[in-house]
């Protein structure tokens, strides 16, 4: 479909500069033509949003996102469809652990987010009085989940028992959510157990085997791009040929009497607004995050609105280590730590997880480089921490990786990247509040929604939900 075809909009403004609204720019690029105007407007003062990629020690370094999921096809496929598959990287084969119990193991491979096939499965995280919840858990009385959701923890802990959640199954989420598994919800966090149970499954151990292979997969699990993830932001900006207004967040937006929608823009409202700070366009992509999304649909759709103010969010830090060239880290990608795990002296670690990424990633890995490490800081709910100023968070980092490690090199070049905001919580009930989102919004002619508040934090997720967004407003 060309622009001038009967129906199709002549210009769009997408709201958001992440991931999400260039996708969304860049497919109605290719579904609409050039004669389509597409003005994006973002509120800071860079386009990615949490895919950014800084410079530490003179190298790329990723320190929002740094990669994918490659066995969910979306990421993948559309860096190809850019002409980027040469430049993707996987992951070197070393393996993950975990600290469990004042242990470092490695990550249990057959669960699905922690949820274990078997007993066996997680024996080497788990006390042995560990290990006999997991195991009984096949023989407790078969499960019947609420039609709506429920806490994934409160089921977990109710199956299998505290240490399970505890040591394993947090640690993972908090990598993904930066949330723990009593804040989220089943349904949207892992929708395959839930499905299999709907389907029969008697048991929480019989719905994670259901899901895994007899043999595991030797295919990539992450992918990445070699000079940074920046790249892809760069190329989807530069083929959706868009015009760009940075540091120009999205005020107000309303619908035209006549058709269309109506858009002020500006870090404030001015007695007499610029020109510039009003468009009005034809339709309308937002891909921005819930509570900015509530606040622009509050007039125009107040059933959207207030499920998207139901969305909480959970901050977070990544703190970028280069260590001296030579420095030896453990044989392994990195490690997670579970928000119940403590240091020798009895307080709790600082970091939530460490990428070991001059040992995961191939392109930082070169003889004479200086050694890259990423720090993660941040859970749902846990703000005091973040309240360290950069570099009394780094030195706090430091110190849980030397416990960890035994790695105390002084850094040849610190980096500290806050994300205030930067994931969403899909809490019980996530996957009736987006329903109720999408109905809501189908209402309306010419608005669409995408973005990490819907379906999927990882970047994926986010590029299917602006993939379909952009198909969907054309379509209509």
């Amino acid at each position: 479909m060309t622009a001038g075809q009967r129906g199709a909009p002549s210009s769009v403004a997408v709201v958001g500069g992440g991931i999400s609204g260039l996708t969304a720019a860049y497919r109605l690029r290719r579904l609409l033509g050039d004669q389509v105007t597409i003005t994006v407007f973002e509120a800071s003062s860079v386009l990615g949003g949490k895919l950014r990629t800084a410079g530490l020690a003179g190298r790329p370094f990723d320190v929002g996102a740094e990669a994918f999921l490659a066995r969910r096809p979306e990421g993948v496929a559309l860096a190809d469809e850019l002409g980027m598959a040469a430049e993707l990287a996987h992951p070197a084969r070393f393996s993950a652990t975990v600290r469990a119990g004042g242990r470092t193991v490695g990550l249990p491979a057959r669960t699905v987010l922690g949820v274990p096939a078997s007993a066996a499965a997680v024996a080497d995280v788990l006390s042995a009085e560990g290990a006999r919840a997991v195991a009984a858990e096949a023989g407790l009385p078969g499960l019947v989940l609420p039609r709506d959701d429920v806490s994934l923890g409160r089921l977990l802990r109710a199956r299998f028992g505290d240490e399970l959640v505890d040591r394993l199954v947090d640690p993972l989420l908090g990598g993904v959510y930066a949330g723990g598994a009593d804040g989220l919800g089943l349904r949207a966090t892992v929708p395959a157990i839930a499905a299999a149970i709907d389907a029969g499954a008697a048991s929480l151990t019989a719905a994670a085997a259901a899901q895994l292979p007899a043999k595991p997969s030797t295919a990539p699990v992450f992918a990445t791009l070699v000079g940074g993830l920046s790249t892809l932001v760069e190329r989807l900006s530069k083929e959706a040929a868009a015009e760009v207004r940075l540091g120009m967040p999205v005020r107000e937006l309303s619908r035209r009497a006549w058709g269309g929608w109506r858009l002020t823009a500006g870090a404030a409202a001015p007695a007499h607004a610029p020109a510039d700070a009003v468009l009005d366009v034809d339709a309308v992509v937002l891909a921005v995050p819930a509570p900015a999304a509530s606040r622009l649909l509050a007039t125009v759709t107040p059933v959207a609105a207030t499920a998207f103010a139901e969305v909480e969010l959970a901050s977070m830090a990544v703190v970028a280590l280069a260590l001296p060239p030579g420095t030896e880290l453990p044989q392994a990608s990195g490690v997670l730590i579970g928000a119940q795990e403590r240091r020798r002296d009895g307080r709790p670690f600082t970091a939530k997880a460490f990428t070991f990424s001059a040992r995961k990633w191939a392109q930082h890995s070169a003889d004479g480089a200086p050694v890259l490490i990423r720090g993660s800081v941040g859970r749902f709910g846990e703000t005091q921490v973040l309240r360290a100023a950069d570099e009394e968070l780094a030195r706090l980092v430091r110190a849980d990786l030397a416990e960890l490690t035994d790695v105390a090199a002084e850094p040849v070049d610190t980096l500290v990247q806050r994300w205030g905001g930067g994931l969403p919580q899909y809490g019980a009930g996530h996957v009736e509040r987006v329903a109720r989102i999408e109905r809501a919004v189908a209402a309306l002619p010419g608005i669409e929604v995408a973005g990490a508040a819907l379906h999927g934090v990882g970047i994926p997720a986010c590029i299917a939900t602006a993939d379909a967004a952009a198909r969907r407003l054309v379509g209509r």
